[in-house]
């Protein structure tokens, strides 16, 4: 990184991104800044790289573990160093774009082929298929719950997003329009 200490080094080094247009949106966080770190620490320790695979972090870089899968035995565990801003460079390469979760499901209970892959399943073990009672999984009335009583809400009127709701007209207004 001290080659990066000469101003223009550095600002050849940060053109590509001055290109870039950067939206930020940040609000403050409802319980702390300890809980974001708390919950940030959850992606940046199982994202790519566990602490227990890091061995050291000096000024010759990053040492950590890793597996060489083209190796059989012994040697498929190996060590390498890199440089700092590597290392980085390559741990950013695992954190997803805005939209893409990192959780995904297989196997039977896929969401696009979960029906499919269920009959097939059944039918395969010659297990009989869950009788459908004739009730459907959704509800017939469709009003939300009350928070306080757990009763259905009766909506009255609804409001528009990102607008305020228009009050009554004032009783001075009323007045002028009847009087004659």
């Amino acid at each position: 990184m001290a080659h990066l200490a000469d101003r223009r080094t550095f600002l050849r080094h940060l053109a590509p991104v001055r290109g870039k247009r950067w939206i930020v949106y940040a609000k403050a966080p409802f319980a702390g800044p300890e809980a974001v770190l708390a919950y940030l620490s959850r992606y940046t320790h199982r994202v790519a790289i566990s602490n227990s695979r890091l061995i050291a972090f000096d000024q010759d870089g990053v040492t950590f573990r890793y597996k060489d899968y083209r190796r059989d035995g012994a040697d498929r565990r190996q060590v390498m160093t890199l440089a700092a801003d590597e290392f980085i460079r390559r741990f950013l390469l695992h954190v997803l774009p805005r939209g893409f979760h990192r959780i995904r499901h297989y196997g039977l209970l896929a969401g696009s082929a979960r029906k499919a892959s269920l009959a097939l399943a059944r039918e395969l073990l010659d297990v009989a298929s869950p009788p459908d009672d004739g009730t459907s999984g959704v509800p017939d009335d469709f009003r939300p719950p009350c928070r306080c009583c757990s009763g259905r809400m009766i909506i009255i009127e609804t409001f528009e997003r990102w607008r305020q709701p228009r009050g009554p007209p004032h009783a001075s207004a009323t007045n002028r329009e009847t009087a004659p």
